[in-house]
């Protein structure tokens, strides 16, 4: 290593602790006196139907919890920590009040360890169940993944609760994680959640969120970066029935250089009421050089009705970078797909159906999961079953398109 690289990581590591000045993310920190209670007139809550969240935000105590099942593969530990412990290991800390609440009202975290180049064949599952929306119920979970690790981490969230979340991993240098998360809840649930995810050397993270079910889902999924070469790479599919508010936040913090992200939404609304929300941002600090990066958030309206917002975001503070951009589009069906298809003879319906499985098939595939694939498309499935498979009309013609690319 020459002088010139050991001064730059220097730097690199003294930014690192420098506080995030970003419109969109308010600065960390564990004090809840620095997260009061929003309005609903703060820009990180606008969208946020805040009446809907039953009293979460309050943060009152509470013992109840989810239930658990869990399928863990050989070497691969859990156990139970102190918040206190749980900050020594380095876990992103709060930037929002859901989070630090979650941290000052768990009790303790869940600390889920991964050794050092372990790469166990089958994934591991964490089911976690709700009984009753009465039920307020505060989580803490930290994944600590070893350098060179290889693993896939599936967290399923079911039944109904109020619950509010924060999740970190940790990645070590070299390793490699598939995380996926689905919000697959009861009609009547509540669910704020936060993903934070910290990217050693080297290391590799692929992120995807999926959001079918719950009356009022928010999650926000941060990366941040440990040191040069890692990647991240953030996936989510959701699809929003009447009256459901499903939104999806990310932050990518290029605190170091040579660092990449990816991120990648699709979305589909059908029914009164129907509001989906995708927020991105990327930070790109003055040490980042030499990262890539890109944003793209896609919105298929079904039926009248619906609101789709959808504000990409970059704040970029060096011009030596390999790329960054971001694109956003919201549309109703595409007339000429569905002209082509129904001249070949290919039904009305059926043509409709194929059109909305070619929107969400490519990125289901990247799930990396097999039987979870399999589970997402037939819940898509499901899903079209209520409208378009029905032979609801849906309209015609691209609206609201938004493309912008900064080279």
């Amino acid at each position: 290593m020459t002088v010139t690289d050991v001064a730059r990581e220097s730097v690199a590591s003294a930014l690192e602790q420098a506080p995030v000045v970003s419109h969109l993310n308010p600065l960390p920190s564990y004090d809840l006196a620095d997260h009061p209670v929003p309005t609903g007139r703060e820009e990180v809550w606008r969208f946020t139907p805040i009446k809907r969240l039953r009293g979460i935000l309050d943060g009152e105590p509470s013992d109840a919890r989810l239930e658990w099942d869990t399928s863990v593969p050989e070497g691969i530990e859990i156990s139970t920590i102190t918040a206190e412990q749980a900050r020594e290991l380095g876990e992103l800390p709060p930037n929002e009040r859901p989070a630090a609440l979650a941290v000052a009202r768990s009790g303790g975290a869940a600390l889920i360890d991964v050794p050092a180049e372990l790469a166990p064949g089958e994934p591991l599952v964490i089911r976690l169940t709700g009984a009753s929306v009465d039920d307020l119920v505060w989580g803490h979970l930290v994944f600590r993944i070893g350098n060179h690790a290889d693993v896939t981490i599936v967290l399923l969230h079911s039944g109904s609760a109020r619950y509010c979340a924060t999740t970190s991993f940790l990645v070590g240098d070299g390793a490699r994680v598939n995380v996926v998360s689905l919000q697959d809840w009861a009609d009547d649930a509540v669910h704020l959640g936060r993903d934070a995810i910290r990217v050693g050397r080297d290391a590799s993270v692929k992120h995807t969120s999926v959001s079918f079910g719950g009356d009022v889902v928010r999650m926000h999924a941060n990366v941040e970066y440990a040191a040069p070469g890692g990647e991240a790479e953030l996936l989510g599919l959701y699809f929003a029935d009447a009256g459901q508010h499903l939104e999806h936040r990310l932050f990518a913090d290029h605190n170091q250089p040579r660092t990449k992200s990816n991120v990648a939404y699709k979305g589909a609304l059908q029914g009164q009421g129907a509001h989906t929300v995708w927020i991105g941002n990327v930070l790109i600090r003055k040490v980042a050089e030499g990262i890539e990066t890109y944003e793209e958030n896609r919105n298929l309206v079904l039926t009248d009705g619906c609101q789709a917002d959808s504000v990409p975001n970059l704040e970029i503070e060096t011009g030596e970078i390999a790329g960054a951009g971001h694109a956003s589009a919201t549309a109703r069906l595409d007339d000429e797909q569905l002209f082509y298809l129904r001249s070949r003879g290919v039904s009305d319906v059926e043509a409709r159906r194929l059109v909305l499985h070619g929107f969400f098939n490519d990125l289901i595939r990247k799930v990396g999961v097999p039987s979870l694939e399999g589970r997402l498309t037939q819940t898509v499935e499901v899903e079209l079953a209520k409208t378009v498979l029905a032979g609801v009309p849906l309209g015609a013609s691209l609206i609201l398109p938004v493309e912008e690319v900064a080279d």
